[in-house]
Parts: structure tokens; C-alpha cells; sequence
């Protein structure tokens, strides 16, 4: 039937038209469809100190993980967006696979990031994308260089509530270019470390794993109740002052189940340099260390100080294993530290290939600068090790104190040291310290005279628990579309 008052061939025309309509208004509908189904669903949990109420992916704030195109506007535009949910149960950046090249970003309180196991955020090696910062008031000037220091890869200070985790997800430092310019002189201020808060309080790090930081990876500083757990950090072992894990000035910190190889200590704890420290006067304590595996041939698997001058006190650290690492652990100190390092606590402590087992140093002599007090002297006390099993190492002990200063109230029992094929002569060195041992072999020197077997249960564990041991964590599933 034609269409009135058109003829034959128009109304053909209008019928093709017409179908031409329809099917690219169908077309449309399947390529929106095709659309979204074009964006991948992901579902993920984990535990944590909080869940969060929403959550959005980088590629949502035009993330690109190309490896190539930098993200440091997309990561800031994020967590300034999703700052907005800090009271309406909090919020959660998402990255997903991809390598994600970023220069420093910043964090906000009640905020998760987190790292899909095939992420890689990639540190940029443009300078610009680094602010500068003034050095830590504790320590008076950066470490590298006298002005200041470069912000920290991932950064946030005076937060609250923040988290740091994933599926082992990576972050990658690329910090061989750091190292160069810093070997050569090149650097005005100090290089960035990986992840560093600052006047904060409840934060986790956990699941991850680190990469060829510039400096040092972890960073607390000034902050409380902290848990790192469960991290993985890397680091070529010729790597200049890639320390793990650096509490500095805290309280309430628990480092658990990680595993470490690095260029200098696996674990450093630090509380202010020399006159500023003193003067700023915040300690590191109520730390906990437990389950840790470290490789560090040049430095320490847990290392209290040379930094310590604003006090390190009460730290536990148990189920400790070290492979082909300098010391197992090591307190440096000096004239001018000032400060203390009292009740220490260590047990359970396996180690292989070893060249101290215990290594106490009160000439460490680096200093923030010429102004420092001769006469601020550290106090060391109440430093006790039990349970140690040692194998391959070249010498026991170096223990050397200060003149008219003793490293006092030490304290080692049930300890069994193999020595190396060629270990040192003189198996024990001690200068300027007091204290006991039972049931440790080789001889201890004689500033350390046993007590006998019946001493054995001498240098023990406190028995109540730190409050950072009390925190439960909570499950949180999450579904996420990108």
C-alpha cells in the first residue's frame, strides 16, 4: 500500500530510511551495552583497621597505566574527590593492573589506597613532580643535604585512619636514578622516601611490596598505633640507605610477618638527631617486631638508633631471622646523642652467616652539625637477649661503651653461637659495659660473668601486652567496576 500523496519510489526511499534508523538506533543500544560490559567488575577483601564506605578507581580521575603518561594529577585529583566521604564513611582509591608512573602524591584521613597484585606505581624520575619540604624539626636539617628534603613518594601528614594495602600489589622507587645523583653529589636536598606519615595516628601498611626505594621505604615520624604488616621490601644490598622500616618518634607500632632485603638496616628505630632531638624531645616506644626475615650484609637487622636522641624505649622483638646480614642487632650512639635506649626486649632470634651477633657501638660519629653537646650523654640500659641460635659468624660480640658512660643492666641468656671456619681469635670484645649472661656459649668476656644455669630464665619478655597488640582487624569485601 503507498503512502498517501507519495509516489512509488519516495515511498520506497522512506521505507529504506526508516530501517536505516532503526538499526543504528539498535546499533547504539548494543554499543552502549557493549560498553559496559566493556568495563571489568572486580571483587576483592581483605582486613583492615577500617572499612570503607565507598570506593572509586584511578582510571575514574583519567588514571592511564601505560607506564608512560604521568598520573600525579590523576592520584591528587582522587584523594582530593574522595577526601569529600572522610564523613560519610570514608573512601577507597582503587588501582588496577597497569603500571602507573606518578610523581609524590598525598593522602587524607579515612582513606584507603589500594594496589591490585598486578599494579606497579612507578616513582618519576622528574624532579618537578617532587615538592621540596623543610627537614624533620627532630633532626634539623635533611641527611643528604643540609636545606631540605623531597616529599616522600606516598605522603600524608596530621591524618588519621589510613591505610595502605593490597593483593601485594608493588610500588617501585626506580631509585637507581636517586642513587646516582646522590653518589655523585648532584642532589640539593634529600632524597624522598617511600612512604612516609607524619603527625598521624591509627595507619596501616600492609600487603604490599616495595621496590628500589630512593631512601629509606617506610617512614612513620611523629605518629601513633601503627601496623606494618605483611610487606615485602627490596632493595639492591649495595643500595645507599635503603633501610626497611624506620619507626621515628612513635608510640604503638606493631611490624609483623614482612620480609626485607635491603642496602642498610632492615629495621631502623629513630627518635631525633642530636641537639634537635634532644630539644624535640618525642621518643620512640611501645614498638613490637615480630616475624621478621631479613638479608642486610652491610647493616643490621634491627638497628636502635644512631639517630635516638629523643629516647627509644620499650621495644619487643621476637621470632627474628637473619640471612647473610651484618649484625643481628645493633645500638649506635655517641657523645652529643644525649637521649636513652632502655628495656629492650629480644628473643628467638635465628641467624645465619653472621658477622656479630650482638654489636653496641658508643662512637657512632656522625653528627647533624658542629653545634651538638659534648656532654649530652646517651643512657643505655636494660638491654636484654634470650634464645638466640647462630651459626657461621665471625665474631660473637662487640660491645663497646663510652668512657665514664657504661652501656648498663645488659642482659643475654640461652644463647648458642657457631663460629665460622675463619671467625676472629678473640671471639668476645667488650669495653665500657655491665651486665649478666647464662648459658651462652662461646664464653662471654668477663664484663658479663654467667650466673649459672639456674639463671636461664634471666632477660625475659614483659608479661603484659602493649595496646597495639589489642587491635582487631576487620573484614572488608568490596566489588569495583573500571
Amino acid at each position: 500500500m503507498e503512502l498517501l500523496g507519495m509516489s512509488p519510489m519516495r515511498t520506497q526511499v522512506t521505507r529504506i530510511a526508516t530501517v536505516l534508523v532503526l538499526v543504528a538506533l539498535n546499533l547504539g543500544l548494543r554499543g552502549a551495552a557493549e560498553a559496559r560490559k566493556g568495563r571489568i567488575l572486580d571483587s576483592f577483601e581483605y582486613t583492615a583497621i577500617s572499612c570503607r564506605g565507598h570506593t572509586a578507581s584511578i582510571t575514574d580521575f583519567g588514571g592511564v597505566g601505560d607506564g608512560k603518561i604521568s598520573n600525579t594529577k590523576a592520584f591528587q585529583d582522587a584523594v582530593n574527590n574522595l577526601s569529600h566521604y572522610a564523613s560519610d564513611g570514608g573512601a577507597q582509591l582503587y588501582v588496577p593492573a597497569g603500571q602507573w608512573l606518578t610523581g609524590s602524591f598525598s593522602l587524607t584521613s579515612h582513606f584507603t589506597l589500594y594496589i591490585h597484585k598486578d599494579a606497579v606505581l612507578l616513582a618519576s624520575q622528574d624532579m618537578n613532580e617532587w615538592p621540596v619540604l623543610k627537614p624533620l624539626p627532630s633532626y634539623g636539617r635533611g641527611r643528604d643535604a643540609a636545606a631540605g628534603r623531597f616529599t616522600s613518594f606516598i605522603f600524608g601528614t596530621n591524618l588519621t585512619d589510613v591505610i595502605v594495602t593490597g593483593d601485594n600489589g608493588t610500588i617501585d622507587g626506580q631509585g637507581a636514578f636517586w642513587w646516582q645523583n646522590f653518589h655523585k653529589g648532584k642532589l640539593k636536598y634529600t632524597r624522598p622516601y617511600m612512604i612516609e606519615f607524619m603527625f598521624s595516628d591509627n595507619i596501616q601498611i600492609s600487603n604490599v611490596t616495595l621496590l628500589n626505594s630512593p631512601s629509606w621505604n617506610v617512614h612513620p615520624v611523629y605518629s601513633s598505633n601503627i601496623l606494618v604488616q605483611g610487606i615485602t621490601i627490596i632493595a639492591p644490598i649495595t643500595s645507599p640507605n635503603t633501610d626497611g622500616i624506620n619507626p621515628d618518634s612513635c608510640t604503638n607500632v606493631r611490624i609483623e610477618d614482612s620480609y626485607i632485603v635491603s642496602g642498610d638496616d632492615c629495621i631502623a628505630v629513630k627518635s631525633g638527631w642530636d641537639e634537635y632531638g634532644i630539644s624535640f624531645g618525642m621518643p620512640t616506644k611501645q614498638l613490637v617486631i615480630r616475624r621478621l626475615s631479613c638479608i642486610s650484609p652491610y647493616s643490621a637487622a634491627i638497628a636502635l638508633g644512631s639517630e635516638m636522641s629523643g629516647g627509644i624505649q620499650d621495644v619487643r622483638a621476637e621470632d627474628i631471622t637473619a640471612v647473610h646480614t651484618e649484625s643481628g642487632v645493633r645500638i649506635k650512639t655517641a657523645r652529643g646523642r644525649g637521649g636513652f635506649v632502655k628495656d629492650i626486649y629480644v628473643k628467638r632470634m635465628t641467624l645465619h652467616t653472621m658477622k656479630w651477633v650482638f654489636w653496641m657501638t658508643g662512637n657512632y660519629k656522625a653528627h647533624a652539625d658542629n653545634h651538638y653537646d659534648p656532654n649530652a650523654l646517651p643512657v643505655i640500659q636494660g638491654i636484654n637477649y634470650r634464645d638466640i641460635v647462630a651459626d657461621n659468624v665471625s665474631m660473637a660480640a662487640r660491645l663497646e661503651g663510652i668512657e665514664g658512660d657504661p652501656f648498663t643492666q645488659i642482659c643475654i641468656s640461652n644463647a648458642t653461637i657457631g663460629m665460622a671456619a675463619k671467625a676472629k681469635k678473640v671471639q668476645w670484645t667488650c669495653t665500657d659495659v655491665e651486665g649478666i649472661t647464662s648459658g651462652v656459649s662461646p664464653r662471654p668476656c668477663d664484663l658479663l660473668p654467667d650466673q649459672g644455669p639456674e639463671k636461664l630464665r634471666e632477660c625475659d619478655f614483659p608479661a603484659e601486652q602493649l595496646s597495639i597488640d589489642k587491635v582487631v582487624l576487620k573484614s572488608c569485601t568490596y566489588r569495583v567496576n573500571y
